[in-house]
């Protein structure tokens, strides 16, 4: 089977490094909450809302509920941690100092009132509201980093460097430590010591592993201290590093150009407020690892700091992304500042959001007057191509990608996804003598890509040539993808064309384990179990493909099947029987 996704939309995060969701978003329906007038009905309609993401309303609804039971401190803690989440930090603050006393949510309560203290410059203050009687290690690395900044804000760098050094944990306390030691020295003018910590965090490339994105950060705050110490030729190494650690790293491109035409560099980090904002962001960027709801709570935190952190909004929508939040997502990448490394990208993003809501012309539109500023950004032409397949405007598809194709003067190995796109779109404008060499080109400058060699193979099969070459291509796609039920369900469907029904069975019964929400792969299986004489199974298969809810033409070849069976086989190839329309698979992450 050819597709990936239900959607022809391909995120971003392959050619950035900058980790974005790829799931679908909503729009949000507008809504006034309810009066509610009752504590119970109050109660259970914000809990409702809060599992729906819908934050405005929940917040709306513990309010009400508040009205009738003002001191019940478990409303109050669900109330301050969805205003944070929300980003209406001022407002949860009259919450956070009434649970400032409480134990089990002071990590987050107390948190907000040092965040309004730095706010303050009211530094003291800061370190009071920071300890904390109940602490995970998290809890403790994140206070003690931040108690250091308030340090350094009253006057001590040197205290608070020590006092970061000497907060016990586990290993990967380390990476974070000195990161943070190296900028409070930077911003307290201890050059020799900033120049001696930037440069042993620079050198910890282990402890880059478990935290690339704070490795890399200092490695830009690192490049930034050497620039404005007059040492540029020493700076540029130290970005080629980070190149050579994640290559496309758009912050390092950025910034290197940025040296290289001799432009002011500003430091990563200006003062104790950004410095605080700083391990928050390090922190949950670190740790998210799947929309834990805390990574939303700091990040919402850094922005409450430093409102125009644009690493700290990208991230926040990704976030929304993920929550199916799409408007969400849009309002943050708007909030990008243009003089952004990441505004490109998120400009891209906003785009495919939009298309994801639906909003096809406006998406289009928003795209187009991209590529207009950025005609050599091939990012952009897979973001606008895309969209088009959204809309199975194949033919607008393949007419972009042969203009993205003109602007490759000599194609590398990063531009195969253009051949790749260009190829799917003439497939699927049945223009077969034009797709099959851009599917030829792509592996040629990404030899044994396993979503293109799916792709090519599966063609081949399914038009009952090359049948040898073909099946032998999906099954290297398998070997190389072997958790990949759509890649499986090729080589099943490779058999199946062939005759070799009972080997369909097999592969088939591998991919539907491994994607059983899948319509289309129910289908196909239970085309095997019916030709190899397991009719009762297979008219199970066709029923659950039917209530997975697939498009409408496959569902109506499944109520043919649950009727008819399928025909008998008329000659020695398999009859074919009617399946989806492929749909491309999304680009790897890289």
């Amino acid at each position: 089977m050819r597709q990936g996704r239900a959607r022809w939309l391909t995120r971003l995060a392959f050619l950035t490094g900058v980790a974005l969701w790829v799931l679908p978003v909503q729009a949000k329906e507008e809504a006034q909450p309810l009066q509610i007038t009752s504590f119970s009905g109050a109660y259970l309609a914000a809990h409702i809302a809060e599992s729906d993401n819908d934050l405005d309303d929940a917040i709306a609804y513990y309010k009400q509920a508040l009205a009738f039971a003002p001191n019940d401190k478990d409303l109050q803690q669900s109330l301050m941690l969805a205003l944070v989440a929300q980003g209406r930090f001022e407002e949860s603050l009259v919450y956070a100092d009434k649970l400032k006393e409480v134990p089990d949510v002071e990590r987050f309560s107390r948190l907000a009132l040092a965040i309004d203290s730095f706010h303050k410059k009211d530094y003291a203050k800061a370190q009071y509201w920071l300890k904390l009687s109940l602490e995970s290690d998290l809890d403790r690395l994140l206070s003690g980093v931040m108690d250091g900044w308030a340090k350094q804000g009253a006057g001590n760098a040197s205290e608070a460097m020590d006092s970061i050094d000497k907060l016990k944990g586990p290993d990967w306390f380390g990476l974070f430590k000195s990161f943070h030691r190296a900028l409070i020295a930077d911003a307290a003018g201890l050059n020799d010591k900033a120049d001696e910590l930037y440069a042993a965090t620079l050198a910890d490339t282990t402890a880059g592993g478990s935290a690339p994105e704070t490795w890399m950060r200092n490695a830009q705050a690192y490049a930034s201290f050497l620039v404005r110490k007059g040492d540029k030729s020493k700076a540029l190494a130290v970005l080629n590093q980070a190149e050579a650690f994640a290559p496309g790293k758009l912050e390092i491109t950025t910034l290197r150009d940025r040296i290289a035409k001799g432009d002011k560099i500003e430091p990563l980090v200006a003062g104790p407020a950004d410095g605080a904002s700083e391990i928050l962001l390090d922190l949950a960027t670190a740790l998210n690892r799947g929309g834990e709801p805390f990574v939303r709570l700091y990040l919402q935190y850094a922005l409450a700091l430093k409102p125009d952190s644009d690493a700290a909004l990208v991230q926040l929508a990704a976030v929304a992304e993920q929550l199916k939040d799409g408007e969400g997502a849009i309002s943050l990448y708007r909030r990008i500042p243009a003089s952004s490394p990441l505004k490109e990208l998120s400009d891209l993003q906003l785009g495919l959001n939009l298309a994801d809501l639906d909003k096809h012309d406006e998406a289009i539109a928003h795209l187009k007057a991209y590529l207009d500023k950025h005609p050599e950004d091939m990012r952009a032409y897979l973001a606008l191509g895309g969209v088009y397949g959204s809309k199975e405007d194949f033919r607008s598809a393949a007419n972009l990608y042969d203009k993205a194709v003109e602007q490759l003067k000599t194609p590398t190995a990063a531009n195969w996804n253009i051949f790749y796109q260009r190829g799917i779109a003439y497939e699927r404008l049945k223009e077969w003598p034009k797709a099959e060499p851009n599917f030829r080109k792509a592996l040629e400058l990404q030899p044994d890509q396993p979503q293109v060699m799916n792709y090519l193979g599966y063609s081949w099969v399914d038009m009952n040539m090359n049948l040898k070459e073909g099946l032998a291509m999906i099954q290297k796609a398998v070997d190389l993808r072997p958790n990949d039920g759509y890649i499986v369900d090729s080589l099943g469907w490779a058999y199946y064309r062939m005759g070799r029904f009972d080997d369909a069975v097999r592969e088939m019964e591998r991919a539907v384990s491994l994607k059983p929400e899948d319509p289309v792969l129910n289908d196909h299986l239970g085309d095997a179990y019916w030709r190899v004489g397991r009719k009762l199974e297979a008219t199970y298969q066709w029923n659950q493909a039917r209530d997975l809810k697939p498009d409408p033409d496959v569902l109506a070849t499944l109520q043919q099947k649950l009727l008819k069976g399928l025909p008998p086989i008329e000659s020695n190839t398999a009859q074919e029987t009617p399946k989806a329309k492929p749909v491309p698979a999304p680009a790897p992450k890289g």
